[in-house]
């Protein structure tokens, strides 16, 4: 997983918990990161309609849409993330050896177990909830 989908659930759950119009610039301050990463990441928000913006002196980015709704596995796939991509693979196809030669797709087959876990566990948790944790000692897992 990258680190777009943290910027990701961290501008929602701020301009969610804000309610008001927001600067790139602000958003990027509150998130610790450049204004031009927040504009891209909003940018596909704002395409499954997560985030507004407004032209002018008092425009920005807004919160669109109902936190209690909007779960983190949508944003994961928004952004076309996957929590468990491995980039390079052990191995050949095509070496005599039957470990080297399947070792990858048994690990692929493994990685998409992973990774439908992950969405599973993503799409119970909304920025709401993230939102209710931060502000109202509300809990997720354990003491998270």
């Amino acid at each position: 997983m990258n680190s777009e989908f943290a910027i990701a659930v961290h501008a929602l759950v701020f301009l969610n918990h804000e309610q008001e119009s927001m600067s790139s610039e602000q958003i990027a301050e509150n998130v610790c990161t450049h204004p031009v990463r927040i504009r891209k990441v909003l940018s596909q928000l704002k395409k499954a309609g997560f985030v507004a913006t407004k032209e002018g002196n008092h425009g920005g980015y807004s919160f669109a849409g109902d936190p209690k709704h909007i779960t983190l596995d949508q944003i994961c796939r928004i952004l076309r993330d996957t929590p468990v991509e491995v980039k390079q693979s052990t191995g050949d196809v095509d070496m005599d050896c039957q470990i080297a030669s399947g070792m990858a797709a048994v690990m692929d087959r493994i990685y998409e177990k992973m990774n439908e876990r992950c969405y599973d566990e993503l799409s119970h948790i909304t920025i709401d909830d993230i939102d209710h944790v931060l502000f109202d000692g509300g809990v997720l897992y354990g003491n998270v």
